[in-house]
């Protein structure tokens, strides 16, 4: 499970171009206009060959300062609560503002490590004007220019310095993460499994609020099951931050080998619900779809279990293969289908195929349709093995492996769906010079 690094801080002192440089791709949407970062940012980034996830907290303007005051002062709390480590970033061209002093007031009586960084320094006047921030009583600094990278190598020494060792995965049970939406039926669902109230079932969204696991034993099988339940605080946030679900969610879903989400059918398959199965998918864990309350779905006739599963497989694609069950978890209905299925699909991304078999069954179907060719160059693929990791990555040696378009891995992909069940698990596929 790897370190999480939260960038806090005001709008518009580049959060988002710092995130994006980190974590080397377009990801946040970069805007003069102040509080564009309206989605919640996660990435994961590496430096000196340790590994962390990175949160982007946003900055929010919500209508009048007092409001955003207490939205930032949220947002900073937050980020004390769950990361490992802090970056409070500020402007140089603005200077110290009442809001960064509020923010660093928050951030003085933090135990865990906080580090300033001053961006848009990119001149030797503006490396001059940086002292001023020596006011806001953090101590040293770390001048950057997000834009052109220029500093951050330093500051990144020091942040990989102070982040925790990844835990020794000792060989334990396997997780089951029950995630979704605040006020989805996740509590319940657990409720419902373990046949007594261990967890406070109220409508109040975000009751919940640290992730809690639970051992459990039945039909053989033995697991922890963690409830996120709380992907948010009691206090409901004026604009539905889902910043506050990503927190949460993300460190549960390191953690577990199968991810089971819930969400309520009356609200849909909505942007929250997506973006914490792409968090999943990212991540490489096993996946289960549960879609909870469908008995209060009205107008059956033209909204179909068959209908509304092909709208959540639109949703999820290319990755579709990925099992959807309905359920009503208030009258247990199939809450213990989705335990077994959660069980087979945990036992999907462990399954090892031997190589044998793997080059017996793709090699005459590669041959059948080989890769189309590119720039009149033939690719040959001529060996297949599967890599010795905790999920499914397979290697395909070829002769001129950077050739191998997409489409064609996507091809190979479900070519090996087809032929060894790995239903709910995403398969990685590496083109090798033979």
């Amino acid at each position: 499970m790897s370190a999480i690094v939260a960038i806090v801080g005001r709008p518009n002192v580049g959060k988002s171009t710092f995130f994006n440089r980190l974590i080397q791709r377009r990801e946040a949407i970069v805007d003069a206009v102040s509080g564009v970062t309206r989605d919640r940012h996660y990435g994961k980034s590496d430096w000196n060959g340790k590994e962390f996830s990175l949160i982007d907290t946003g900055g929010y303007a919500v209508g009048s300062e007092d409001i955003f005051e207490k939205e930032i002062d949220r947002q900073v709390e937050l980020a004390i609560e769950e990361a490992d480590a802090i970056i409070f970033m500020v402007d140089v061209e603005t200077g110290v503002t009442a809001m960064d002093e509020e923010v660093s007031k928050l951030l003085r009586r933090v135990k865990k490590p906080v580090f300033l960084v001053i961006n848009k320094v990119d001149t030797s006047k503006r490396a001059a004007d940086a002292v001023e921030f020596y006011a806001l009583g953090l101590g040293e600094y770390y001048t950057v220019s997000s834009v052109n990278g220029a500093g951050t190598g330093e500051l990144l020494d020091d942040l990989v310095k102070v982040l925790p060792e990844k835990e020794k995965e000792e060989v334990e049970l396997p997780r089951f993460a029950v995630v979704g939406r605040p006020n989805a039926g996740k509590s319940s669902f657990i409720n419902a499994l373990i046949g007594e109230d261990r967890y406070i079932v109220t409508d109040i969204a975000g009751t919940t609020r640290d992730s809690i696991d639970t051992k459990y034993n039945r039909f053989g099988f033995e697991f922890n099951l963690v409830d996120t339940a709380g992907i948010r605080r009691k206090a409901k946030v004026k604009e539905d931050l889902e910043f506050y679900s990503v927190m949460r969610s993300v460190r549960a879903i390191e953690h577990s080998d199968v991810c089971i989400l819930l969400f309520d059918a009356t609200r849909g398959f909505d942007g929250q619900v997506e973006n914490i199965f792409w968090l999943a998918q990212r991540n490489n864990k096993g996946i289960v779809i549960l879609v909870n309350k469908w008995d209060l779905v009205e107008d059956k006739e033209t909204n179909t279990m068959k209908q509304y599963t092909e709208r959540i497989k639109r949703a999820m694609e290319p990755f579709v293969d990925v099992p959807i069950l309905f359920v009503s978890v208030l009258n247990k209905q199939r809450i213990y289908k989705a335990i077994e299925t959660a069980v087979e699909v945990y036992k999907n991304r462990s399954k090892k195929i031997k190589t044998r078999e793997l080059n017996d069954v793709l090699l005459p179907i590669i041959a059948n349709t080989p890769p189309p060719a590119y720039k009149d160059k033939y690719v040959k693929i001529k060996y297949i093995t599967q890599l010795p990791t905790h999920y499914p990555q397979f290697a395909f040696f070829c002769n001129l492996p950077q050739y191998v378009r997409d489409p064609y891995k996507r091809f190979l992909e479900n070519k090996l769906r087809e032929n060894f069940n790995f239903t709910g698990v995403p398969i990685i596929i590496y083109m090798r010079k033979k």
